[in-house]
């Protein structure tokens, strides 16, 4: 991509930002998949792994890139209305990491993905998929909670539509390619803007390790 007069090519999406991106889009189409065909032994596996993904993303939100923490790139709520006033004005995309609207959709993303994964610890349909904890939970919570479990994917969906829409918008109305730095990691910005601090890889591994063993634990132990 030709740099644009007064503009540099700067990293502002770290491998572990990215990973978790592409990694979670399968993973809910998995979860879909596996629920509708009822192989519920697949189904909880793969809510184990979406856990563990969840809780690193948690974790880096706190420890890791610049770009990824929840410090960073969560604005104010003015701020976000600002910017989605301008949803339609073409403009460059000077933002150095997610936007102000942006950083609030992947917060809302995070909960979203973080309470689905802890409400089927209990979730239970009389069928094959009874979670760790519905023998120890009185039937009123089991039964609300498994509601609750339904109705959360169909929030994550819904949300996961209104991400792809938004990207579209972007692309269309703004003429702004959002999916390019999260594929490479790299996005065009004014020379004056300063680079992001990038988290080392061994960090981000320790991380990944911490996560994937609560996540283990927590099957193990439930």
């Amino acid at each position: 991509m030709k740099a644009a007069p007064g503009t540099r090519r700067v990293l502002v999406w770290d491998l572990p930002v990215r990973l978790f991106h592409w990694l979670l889009a399968p993973l809910v189409l998995v979860l879909w998949v596996t629920e509708r065909w009822n192989r519920m032994g697949w189904h909880v596996l793969a809510g184990e792994v979406l856990l563990g993904l969840v809780l690193f993303r948690l974790f880096w939100g706190f420890v890791g890139s610049e770009t990824a923490r929840f410090a960073r790139f969560l604005a104010t709520p003015a701020a976000a209305w600002r910017h989605l006033r301008r949803s339609f004005a073409r403009e460059p995309d000077h933002a150095v990491g997610h936007n102000p609207a942006g950083g609030w959709m992947v917060a809302l993303l995070l909960l979203l993905l973080l309470a689905e994964c802890l409400s089927g610890v209990f979730v239970n349909n009389d069928v094959a998929d009874q979670g760790p904890f519905t023998d120890h939970t009185p039937a009123w919570f089991m039964n609300l909670v498994t509601d609750l479990h339904a109705i959360l994917f169909q929030a994550i969906v819904a949300a996961v539509g209104l991400h792809l829409a938004a990207i579209a918008v972007y692309a269309a109305a703004k003429g702004q390619n959002l999916l390019r730095p999260m594929v490479t990691g790299w996005k065009q910005l004014p020379a004056t803007r300063r680079p992001p601090q990038i988290a080392g890889v061994r960090r981000a591994l320790l991380l990944a390790v911490l996560a994937a063993a609560l996540a283990a634990g927590w099957s193990w132990f439930s």
